[in-house]
């Protein structure tokens, strides 16, 4: 069975400064080691947290989305984060799924943080989105959707009844340091209910709100143990998954084939 390769990068994001921060990006993605996968970047990397949407909206066919079809394929890895999309009048936090040949998917955060005011700005999504890479099913999700874990749930699939949607579901975050507490024990929550390697990435320091952000990026695996985590510093850090040892703890524990089958509408 094939291994999946991420590199997670934890970084202290300039505060609506999208030049320095593409620049820094661009400047850490250039001096890895060619051989990851998937390059997993914060929740709307280029700007930070702002509810400043009309300011920093772009078209996908603007800047961020051109320098992210530039990083993959000068990296040769996949390239995975959110940043403000503008659509039929209306902003999206959209996370991209870029590929170094070019091809894209996306996914627009289904669950806005009302508590900031991001219900006011961004519209919110309706569609999940689960792509492969590798022989790997992974599904995609952005910061405060990790509260809903249905919207993380494996569902059945007709035409796949005995085998689990996904593989590897991954975070991209502006999570507060205040509430870490929450992010690290629903991490590894969704990990141990959805038998699957969980994946979370955080960005750190203080944001223009005053906001402090920790990081706490992590990797968990099916079984809930933490095979990374990070807090307090910018750091890159790559790890390998083992498809095997997925595949062995999903035949050993199969808990996942006792699971409710439902839809969501």
């Amino acid at each position: 069975m094939a291994a999946l390769t991420f590199t997670l990068i934890q970084i202290d994001l300039v505060w609506e400064d999208k030049k320095k921060n593409l620049a820094t990006l661009a400047q850490k993605i250039a001096d890895l080691h060619k051989g990851s996968n998937v390059i997993v970047l914060p929740e709307m990397f280029s700007t930070g947290f702002t509810m400043n949407a009309e300011a920093f909206a772009e078209t996908m066919d603007g800047p961020t989305m051109l320098w992210m079809t530039d990083m993959a394929k000068k990296s040769g890895s996949a390239i995975l984060g959110s940043f403000i999309a503008r659509e039929a009048g209306v902003f999206y936090n959209r996370l991209v799924w870029m590929l170094p040949d070019g091809h894209f998917g996306y996914y627009d955060k289904r669950h806005l943080f009302a508590y900031a005011g991001e219900d006011k700005y961004y519209t919110a999504g309706s569609k999940r989105l689960i792509t492969s890479a590798n022989g790997w099913k992974l599904n995609l999700q952005i910061c405060y959707d990790l509260r809903f874990p249905v919207w993380a749930r494996q569902q059945a699939q007709s035409n796949t009844p005995n085998t689990p949607e996904y593989d590897v579901l991954v975070y991209v975050a502006n999570w507060p340091e205040r509430r870490s507490l929450a992010w690290k024990t629903l991490l590894c929550a969704r990990a141990i209910e959805n038998q699957c390697y969980v994946i979370g990435v955080n960005r750190v320091g203080q944001d223009g709100k005053g906001i402090y952000h920790s990081g706490n990026s992590m990797v968990i695996d099916p079984l809930g143990q933490v095979l990374y985590h990070c807090a307090d510093i910018e750091e890159i850090f790559t790890i390998t998954l083992d498809k095997n040892d997925l595949l062995t703890t999903r035949e050993k524990f199969p808990f996942w084939k006792d699971a409710d089958h439902f839809s969501i509408f």
